[in-house]
């Protein structure tokens, strides 16, 4: 298992610069703007996110939605972009995939609170009582 997941991972580099020259030889300038084109937007995502990851942290916090929710699909994006920037076809597949897949956001509170919730009983104030 050890050696297939290594050749695997070092087969990777050598597929993705076969398959930039084959695709650059058969479209030639054009595949050279979508390389340039998609790294731009990678390094715009990477910068987008890092501007975002603490306003999607406190809005996740102030809304009682779940903040690692928050973190995993900012982590996510950092990543996306970086497999962006990365040249190559098959790591611009991997990255429109990871962009596809949801992140569900599990709320750990419940923000409406049904009658069930609500606890009802009597008070009295005893600084009243110490006059």
């Amino acid at each position: 298992m050890r050696l297939l997941f290594t050749v695997l991972l070092l087969s990777f580099p050598i597929v993705e610069i076969w398959g930039i020259f084959k695709l650059s030889a058969l479209y030639g300038w054009w595949f050279f703007l979508y390389m340039v084109l998609v790294a731009y937007l990678g390094w715009r995502l990477i910068k987008e996110e890092k501007q975002l990851v603490f306003a999607k942290l406190m809005g996740a916090l102030s809304q009682g939605g779940n903040p690692i929710a928050a973190m995993i699909g900012s982590a996510r994006n950092l990543f996306v972009g970086i497999l962006f920037i990365i040249p190559g076809v098959i790591t611009d597949f991997f990255a429109i995939i990871l962009l596809l897949i949801p992140i569900k956001n599990n709320s750990s509170q419940n923000i409406n609170p049904s009658e069930e919730d609500v606890i009802e009983g009597e008070y009295r104030r005893d600084d009243e009582l110490l006059k």
